[in-house]
């Protein structure tokens, strides 16, 4: 093992070598991570390369990270110069040892807009950097600089675009974009995998639906499909719920998606009794559903809204006419002009009813099975507690309109 100042300069300069090399001969590498091993034992490179996967051996790491972390500093401080292809190589070791480091993240900042860096390989860097590091908060504001920064080369195009009208370009732009939505919510999924409640994971997902998706109806539902059998897998993981990208893009969706949402709250706290974070999803949901239903009423002028089948019985104390419970909608249903998927457009054509209509008298109801069946002692209080909620909050504002 090396010693001396030399020896140790030595020791690092070709083990940051072996990095970068790595990454050349092998563009696809999926994750990264250290190979406990408290010595070197063999007269070889520490960084081993398995099957796509990228190793350190851990007995380099207390010399490599000083003095790559030093390198920098003394860049930073104008003590040293560092040309641009050097300061590629060490800020990828450095984040790939300590993605936490502000510095290095700010001088990929500057390379990538000087034009020394394509923004490509920085959101390759944090995704490798994500795998070892999933809750890194640095490595999450970095990735959303990047985002933004193509974000705005898109608009350039699309500025141009406008003027000089290219249908060739604008699609290759929308499915360049498509991807790096779609990247980005693999990215998100790894990351809250391997990091229970990783609320910094859930908080890009939803920054990315906001910003990069912008009121795409079709992005938003493929996203409540496709996060439903993450949240049956995982119903303790508060983030996801709380920062459940469901909650926010059910205010953009057709009501029969915040029903279906509705009804897989449901099936989960029948499935899996005392979870609050269940409760607390099903409570959000809810509340969504109840301030659509006012604005609709406030914006129908007396007009029965569309979506509202003709068979539903209000609680009592509401302005609604009883009817029949159990007749059939009679038409496709359709919201804000987006079409519902298939299986759902075809069951609504053939008049089935609608899944369980968000009614005060239902959700009553709902309660009062699980209080009646359930033996479980905290499923009970979480019970309780929705229950009072609904007689408090959602009765009152009921009264008030």
């Amino acid at each position: 093992m090396a010693e001396s100042k030399e020896e140790v300069e030595v020791l690092v300069q070709r083990v940051v070598k072996d990095i970068s090399i790595a990454f050349k001969r092998h563009p696809n590498i999926e994750e990264i991570g250290l190979i406990q091993c408290p010595e070197a034992r063999y007269n070889r490179s520490p960084i081993v390369l398995v099957e796509n996967k990228l190793g350190v051996e851990s007995w380099c790491v207390k010399f490599l990270l000083p003095y790559v972390h030093n390198k920098l500093l003394l860049y930073r401080q104008r003590k040293h110069w560092l040309d641009r292809e050097a300061l590629v190589d060490i800020t990828c070791t450095l984040l790939l040892l300590n993605p936490d480091f502000t510095t290095a993240w700010n001088v990929r900042k500057e390379l990538l807009e000087c034009g020394a860096l394509n923004p490509e390989r920085d959101l390759y860097l944090s995704k490798l950097a994500l795998t070892k590091f999933p809750k890194s908060p640095e490595t999450w504001i970095h990735r959303r600089w990047v985002l933004q920064h193509i974000l705005r080369q898109f608009s350039a195009v699309a500025h141009k675009t406008q003027q000089q009208p290219d249908a060739e370009r604008t699609q290759v732009l929308g499915s360049h974009l498509d991807q790096l939505i779609h990247q980005e919510m693999k990215v998100c999924s790894d990351a809250a995998c391997r990091y229970p409640s990783n609320y910094n994971a859930w908080s890009h997902r939803i920054w990315v639906l906001q910003h990069m998706a912008k009121g795409n109806i079709k992005v938003f539902r493929d996203e409540l499909t496709s996060v439903h059998p993450w949240v049956s897998m995982h119903v303790s993981d508060h983030t996801q719920s709380f920062v459940h990208p469901s909650t926010r893009a059910i205010q953009s969706i057709a009501p029969v998606r915040r029903l279906m949402e509705t009804e897989l709250c449901s099936d989960l706290i029948q499935s899996f009794p005392g979870h609050e974070t269940l409760w607390s999803h099903r409570r959000h949901v809810y509340y969504l559903w109840h301030h659509w239903r006012q604005d609709q009423d406030l914006c129908s002028d007396g007009k029965e809204n569309e979506l509202k089948p003709t068979g539903i019985n209000e609680p009592s104390g509401s302005q609604g006419k009883s009817v029949d419970r159990h007749k059939h909608v009679s038409v496709p249903m359709e919201v804000d002009r987006v079409s519902l998927p298939d299986h759902d457009s075809k069951r609504l054509r053939r008049g089935i009813l609608l899944p369980n209509l968000l009614t005060l008298q239902n959700e009553h109801t709902f309660v009062n099975s699980i209080l009646n069946s359930c033996c479980n002692a905290e499923q009970n209080n979480y019970a309780v507690a929705y229950k009072k909620w609904l007689d408090t909050v959602i009765s009152a504002q009921s009264l008030d309109i």
